[in-house]
């Protein structure tokens, strides 16, 4: 059999159909699970180990580590997981990904699922059709699972074996008998294999399928599925490298937990290998180790694989805050300018909508803290008369309303993406509620930028509010403020408990404060006692006071549903 271009093609073919199967699957089984993923990790996450045995059930389902990280990294994000508890789960993600390993070895190898792979796929197939989301999701579980053994089945054939390619057999031997150099050389293999494929599971099955066929030894296996461990960290760490803060930390969270993991093992491989050799002749009556017994090095490599990533957790179990505090001191938070960037969405993840709910209502939360920011900064321009300081202020307040617009575009493209999936009506509602809530808060933001220029105006011109008039807008801003105090409140509360009536009632005050400051306002000018141009100006901010108070409680109708 010659390896060429094509053969070459096929090969990454077949792995392509292995990782598209595993991806589908994945998805699939999230989307069946919905709210009751969010619900089982805040229940099982309230110490380090029901954090490790959840994210060993997550993944042993989803069989992906990678796809379970995402999730914890998404849940961080929504704000329902800490950072020390999400170290706990990728913990347990790393053991969990060893069931894909045992999987392929005693079934993939065993029993010909490829064969019963078209007809797993005619039962999933009708229910692709159906109208209800989950019954389509388990559609999608059951063709996943098919196009994942197919995808195997063929990589199997296409993987070149040692009779038809002596040349490749003759390049290992070249590499296998230099001691730490071939350990190190193989653990870069599995690392490089693992980066190029972006999924450990499908770089271990890869590695299982070579090793089956005899291609490579069960020590040089051993040592690229360490690699594949470092691998993963790796791919994650890049994928963080546009992501938020959170992510960036659990991605480094993650690398620690697995290099520590592949260190300690190195100085140990020797006598690991031999247990695991010794463990295969008595348990099995063979060894991985004998050139002639290649078939059992599948099953012994997940055992290496599962007890590697169960020691690791079992060592590193108890240093979860001290890997929380290292990893902070790594990537350090970046003070207010933090603030001004969209910290728990921006992730390409694969997500559920329940999750990307959650994650918007996290950032329009921060959006709601940043418009409170901006009614203080407009508030300090009313008492400024040096043009340096309020042109400064000015400035900033400009430069807020620039914020406020990308982030309420930023986060409107979000919400748009999530109801373009398959989402119920539930979420469509829910959606259609934050990007009501999203453009209340936009216009806000607006609005102030409106009052800085209105109160800058008046100070280039030389005009000066009475006593009176500054007193009144003093009064006009505390009620606005407390409005934007009770917004953020209910922003940063359960949403199926808020109610509305706090907000009407502090929007009624704001009403009857404008009318009456309109009503004496009318008076003055009547008598002559207020500047023309002064009292223009002066009408115009409590107008807009009054405005954003009609903004606020649109935000709170949006959150109780009253849109």
């Amino acid at each position: 059999m010659k390896f060429g271009i094509f053969e070459g093609l096929q090969l990454i073919g077949a792995l392509g159909f292995f990782i598209y199967g595993m991806k589908v699957m994945s998805e699939g089984i999230q989307k069946v699970a919905g709210s009751k993923m969010r619900q089982i990790l805040s229940a099982m996450t309230s110490n380090r180990i029901k954090g490790v045995i959840t994210g060993f059930t997550l993944t042993g389902l989803v069989q992906s580590s990678s796809a379970t990280t995402v999730m914890v990294v998404s849940f961080v994000n929504a704000g329902l997981l800490s950072l020390t508890e999400s170290i706990g789960v990728i913990m347990g993600a790393n053991i969990g990904t060893t069931i894909t390993a045992w999987l392929i070895s005693i079934v993939g190898f065993k029993v010909k699922i490829a064969s019963i792979a078209l007809p797993i796929i005619a039962l999933g197939f009708p229910l692709l059709f159906v109208s209800k989301s989950k019954v389509k999701a388990w559609g999608e579980v059951l063709i996943g699972f098919a196009l994942l053994f197919i995808g195997l089945n063929e990589l199997k054939g296409s993987v070149p074996d040692l009779k038809s390619n002596p040349e490749i057999l003759e390049f290992l031997a070249s590499y296998t008998d230099m001691g730490m150099i071939s350990l190190l050389l193989f653990i870069g293999i599995g690392t490089l294999l693992t980066i190029t494929v972006q999924s450990s599971s499908a770089a271990m099955a890869l590695t299982l399928v070579m090793a089956n066929q005899g291609w490579i030894p069960f020590e040089l296996a051993a040592a690229m599925v360490l690699g594949e461990n470092i691998g993963t960290t790796i791919t994650a760490n890049l994928a963080a490298m546009i992501g938020n803060i959170h992510a960036k930390r659990a991605a480094r969270a993650h690398f620690i937990f697995n290099i520590f993991g592949v260190v300690w093992m190195i100085l140990v491989f020797g006598l690991f290998i031999t247990g695991i050799d010794n463990y295969m002749q008595s348990t099995r009556g063979v060894s991985p180790l004998d050139p002639e017994q290649y078939a059992s090095i599948p099953i012994a490599l997940s055992f290496f694989h599962t007890s590697f990533n169960i020691i690791n957790t079992l060592l590193l179990v108890g240093f979860v805050n001290f890997i929380a505090k290292i990893v902070i001191k790594m990537v350090p938070s970046k003070g207010d300018d933090e603030e001004y960037h969209l910290e728990h969405i921006g992730l390409n993840m694969i997500k559920t909508p329940d999750i990307s709910i959650l994650e918007a209502r996290k950032e329009i939360a921060k959006f709601g803290m940043l418009t409170s920011k901006m009614s203080g900064i407009v508030r300090e321009l009313i008492e400024k008369k040096k043009i340096g300081k309020i042109n400064k202020l000015v400035e900033r307040v400009k430069n807020y309303e620039e914020i406020t617009d990308r982030i309420e575009v930023e986060i409107a493209t979000f919400l748009s993406k999530v109801s373009e999936g398959n989402i119920s009506e539930e979420s469509s509602f829910k959606i259609r509620g934050l990007l009501s809530i999203n453009n209340d808060m936009e216009r806000i933001g607006d609005i102030f930028y409106q009052l800085s220029l209105a109160i800058s105006r008046k100070q280039e011109d030389k005009l000066w509010f009475t006593d009176g008039q500054m007193a009144g807008l003093y009064e006009m801003f505390t009620l606005v403020d407390e409005a934007l105090a009770i917004m953020n409140k209910n922003l940063e509360s359960d949403y199926s408990k808020v109610t509305i009536d706090e907000s009407l009632a502090k929007e009624r005050e704001i009403n009857a404060k404008r009318n009456d400051l309109r009503r004496k306002h009318l008076g003055k000018i009547e008598k002559g006692e207020y500047d023309i141009k002064s009292g223009l100006i002066y009408s115009d901010i409590f107008n807009l006071l009054e405005r954003v108070g009609d903004h606020v409680i649109n935000v709170t109708e949006g959150i109780v549903g009253e849109v």
